[in-house]
C-alpha cells in the first residue's frame, strides 16, 4: 500500500471504527476527499472462520491482536483491562463487539436538572431523534416496537425482532409474576439479508468473531467512503496533531509507517475517532508551547470524567434443560429499572443466552475422552440460567485517562494510563440490580450459584467521557456539533464525547452523533 500523504484533503479522519467510518462515508458521498489514517490492520473478510477458530481453541490468541509494545497501557485504582476493550483495525471496536444498539433515554441527558447528579448534555433527545433512525438504517438495526420504557419514536426498526430464545420463556413465567417486564433487544445483526450482508447463521461466538458478517462492523462504511472516492490507510498510528503558529488550527496529523518514517497529513478539517482512551491521549501527545497541557484542554478536562459500565450479574441452575449457549447474543431485556427510579443510577437488566460453559470450549480443553469426556459435558452443560445487567458511572473528574511517564510504545510515546474507581453510589446501584435478578432466579426456582456484585464487578468495555461535550468551554471540551472549543477545525465523535454514559450500550448513540457532527463538518466545509 502507498503510506504516503495525500496531496489535497478537506478532511483527515482518524480512527476506521464506527464513527469514524460513518463521518468519513458522508463527507465522501456528498464529494469531498477524505483520507482515513488507520493505527491497525485491515483484517480480511475472507479469513473470518479462521478467526473464529483461534478464538475457540485453547491457546491460539486473541483474533484482533491486540497486546504487545503497540498497544501498552498501564492502570491504577480498580484493575481496567484495557486491551479486552478494544481493537486496533478497520472496524474498530464493531469487530469485536455483541451488536446491541439501543438508543439512550430522554433522562440520560439531564441529570443534573431531573436529580441534581451529573451533568446535562448541550443536546437533548430530540437533538438526536433523526440522528438515530438514521443510525438504525445505517446499521441495519432489528427490533421490535414493545418496549414500553424506551424513548419515543415514529417509525420502526428497518428489520424485524430476532424471537425470544428458550430461556427467554422460561423467565417470562418467573417476571410476569413479578410484574416485571420483558422486551426484545435492538441488535445490529441481520435476521434477513439487509445491506448485502447476510442473514445470521447462528454460530453463537458473535464475540469476539461473527463469520458470516451478519452482524454490522464498521468495515461497511469503510467500504462505502472507498467507493465514494475516499482513501483509507492502514497500519500507520498517528502520533500528534500539529497546530498553525497562533494555535487556532490544525496543519497536519503526523503518523508513522510500518518501518517507522513519519509523515505529515495537511487538511482543511480534522476528525479525531479513535475511542474513549485514544482520543484523549492523543489530544496529550500533542502539547505544544501553546498548550503546554494538550490540545484543546484550556478546560483541564481532557482525559477527565472516564466512564464506563459495571456489569451486575446471577446465575444458577434449573432441574430442566435450558438450550444455553444456542445463540450467541441477547434476545430479552428490561428498562423497567432505568428513569426516575432510586437509586437515579440507571440499571439495564439482560437475560442472557450464554450461561454456563459451552460444550465445544470444555471438550477442547478437557483431558479426557470417550465416555468420560461425553458424562463430563452432560454434567456441566445444559441446565445453567443467568442475568446480567449494566449498571450506570456517574462522571467523577477523578477517574481520567493521562501519560504514563514511566511506560514507552512501539514508537517511544507515554502509553495511556487508566485511572478508574468506582463510588458507593454505584455500588448501591450494582447491589439493587442484583436484588432484583435474585428475586427472578428464586422465583424461577433456580438454585443461585454466583452473584457478580460490587466487589467482583468490571467493566462493560465502553469508555467514555474522556473529552466530554459542553456549552461551556471552561467545563468541557467540544461543543454541541463535537467541535472542540480551542481549535475551530479540529472535531472529536465517539463516545469520548459522552457527557454521561447512562446505562444503554452506546454504539447507536456514537452513530447517531457521529452522522450529525459529519452534517456539521460539511457545512463547515
Amino acid at each position: 500500500m502507498d503510506r504516503t500523504p495525500s496531496s489535497r484533503a478537506d478532511v483527515c479522519v482518524v480512527g476506521a471504527g464506527p464513527a469514524g467510518a460513518l463521518v468519513a462515508h458522508r463527507l465522501a458521498e456528498a464529494g469531498r476527499d477524505v483520507v482515513v489514517l488507520e493505527a491497525g490492520p485491515r483484517f480480511d473478510i475472507a479469513d473470518r472462520t479462521e478467526a473464529q477458530e483461534r478464538h475457540i481453541r485453547p491457546g491460539m490468541g486473541d483474533p484482533w491482536e491486540m497486546g504487545g509494545p503497540r498497544d501498552a497501557y498501564s492502570t491504577a485504582g480498580r484493575e481496567y483491562p484495557l486491551n479486552a476493550a478494544r481493537v486496533k483495525g478497520v472496524g474498530g471496536s464493531t469487530l469485536h463487539w455483541q451488536g446491541m444498539v439501543m438508543r439512550l433515554h430522554e433522562r440520560d441527558f439531564a441529570l443534573a436538572t431531573r436529580h441534581g447528579v451529573g451533568t446535562d448534555w448541550p443536546i437533548d433527545y430530540d437533538d438526536l431523534r433523526h440522528y438515530y433512525a438514521e443510525a438504525e438504517r445505517a446499521l441495519g438495526v432489528a427490533g421490535a416496537m414493545d418496549n414500553p420504557y424506551a424513548p419515543p419514536r415514529e417509525e420502526p426498526f428497518p428489520l424485524p425482532a430476532f424471537p425470544p430464545s428458550y430461556s427467554d420463556s422460561l423467565f417470562a413465567e418467573a417476571c410476569e409474576r413479578l410484574e416485571i417486564d420483558m422486551h426484545s433487544v435492538p441488535n445490529a445483526r441481520n435476521p434477513e439479508p439487509y445491506d448485502g450482508r447476510a442473514a445470521c447463521q447462528g454460530y453463537g461466538t458473535c464475540k469476539p468473531v461473527c463469520p458470516s458478517g451478519a452482524k454490522y462492523t464498521a468495515e461497511s462504511h469503510i467500504e462505502k467512503a472507498r467507493a465514494a472516492g475516499a482513501r483509507i490507510v492502514d497500519r500507520v498510528p498517528v502520533q500528534r496533531l500539529e497546530h498553525d503558529e497562533r494555535g487556532e488550527t490544525i496543519e497536519a496529523a503526523v503518523y508513522a509507517t510500518p518501518d517507522g518514517t513519519e509523515h505529515r497529513q495537511p487538511a482543511v478539517q480534522f476528525v479525531l475517532a479513535c475511542g474513549g482512551v485514544e482520543n484523549a491521549r492523543l489530544l496529550l501527545l500533542s502539547a505544544s508551547d501553546q498548550y503546554p497541557d494538550g490540545l484543546a484542554n484550556s478546560s483541564d478536562a481532557v482525559g477527565r470524567f472516564f466512564m464506563d459500565h459495571l456489569f451486575a450479574g446471577a446465575g444458577g441452575r434449573l432441574d430442566e434443560p435450558t438450550r444455553q449457549n444456542h445463540v450467541g447474543f441477547n434476545t430479552s431485556e428490561c428498562h423497567q429499572f432505568y428513569d426516575d427510579t432510586e437509586p437515579v443510577e440507571g440499571v439495564k437488566l439482560e437475560f442472557l443466552n450464554y450461561a454456563g460453559p459451552s460444550p465445544v470450549i470444555e471438550a477442547l480443553g478437557a483431558d479426557a475422552w470417550g465416555d468420560e469426556l461425553l458424562s463430563r459435558l452432560r454434567e456441566s452443560y445444559g441446565t445453567h440460567v443467568a442475568i446480567g445487567g449494566l449498571v450506570e458511572q456517574l462522571p467523577d473528574a477523578e477517574n481520567r485517562v493521562t501519560l504514563d511517564p514511566d511506560r514507552r510504545d512501539d514508537h517511544g510515546n507515554p502509553v495511556p494510563h487508566v485511572e478508574w474507581s468506582i463510588s458507593e453510589r454505584t455500588e448501591r446501584a450494582i447491589r439493587r440490580a442484583n436484588e432484583i435478578q435474585h428475586a427472578i432466579l428464586e422465583k424461577l426456582g433456580a438454585s443461585i450459584e454466583w452473584t457478580v456484585g460490587p466487589d467482583a464487578t468490571g467493566p462493560a468495555f465502553h469508555q467514555m467521557g474522556t473529552t466530554r461535550m459542553g456549552e461551556d468551554p471552561e467545563r468541557s471540551v467540544v461543543d454541541a456539533d463535537c467541535r472542540t472549543h480551542d481549535l475551530s477545525n479540529l472535531w472529536l465523535v465517539g463516545s469520548s464525547v459522552f457527557s454521561t454514559g447512562g446505562a444503554m450500550n452506546p454504539t447507536l448513540t456514537i452513530a447517531a452523533l457521529s452522522l450529525r457532527a459529519a452534517g456539521a463538518i460539511e457545512e463547515s466545509l
